[in-house]
């Protein structure tokens, strides 16, 4: 118990902070890092598990909000312990239309304060941020309904950005 309240407590973001620059492989086997989208919002958010019910639906929500939030001068970016293979196919099968990182040590999901350390398994816990374009943090979600995400993400940037 001590070891998931430790994890738990590890890496707390808050909101003005700079977001942790990484580097991981998308579904196509592409080096992806924060610093490459400089000058533009980025969505970032981490989930689970490829292909299960919640994540799948969460997935196809930023698909099929996807030209919007590019109008809103977004980029959504999926994170999860997934390896890049897993990636490929579920960016195909439900034909998702931004990259989806893989995280297999999982160091990034950590440095995000959203993994979950159960010993037997790891996984990514549903939390997301929205970081500006100077690349700080300007919007974190650490409770998150798969179903209604995406409007809540169009909402809030539409503030963040009416504030600039």
């Amino acid at each position: 118990m001590f070891g998931l309240l430790a994890t738990a407590q590890a890496a707390e973001l808050k909101i003005g902070d700079k977001a942790p620059e990484f580097n991981l492989l998308n579904q196509a086997g592409e080096t992806i890092s924060l610093n490459q989208y400089n000058d533009k919002w980025v969505v970032l958010y981490f989930y689970p598990k490829n292909d299960t019910p919640g994540c799948t639906e969460e997935a196809c929500s930023f698909r099929d909000n996807i030209n919007r939030l590019i109008a809103q001068k977004a980029v959504v970016l999926g994170v999860s312990l997934d390896s890049q293979e897993s990636h490929a196919d579920f960016a195909k099968k439900h034909e998702l239309p931004f990259n989806l990182l893989a995280d297999e040590s999982a160091e990034v999901t950590k440095q995000y304060g959203a993994l979950l350390d159960l010993k037997v398994i790891k996984f990514a816990k549903r939390h997301s941020f929205i970081i500006d374009p100077k690349g700080n943090i300007a919007k974190i979600y650490r409770s998150v309904n798969p179903k209604e995400h995406v409007r809540d993400v169009m909402k809030d940037l539409k503030a963040l950005q009416d504030r600039e």
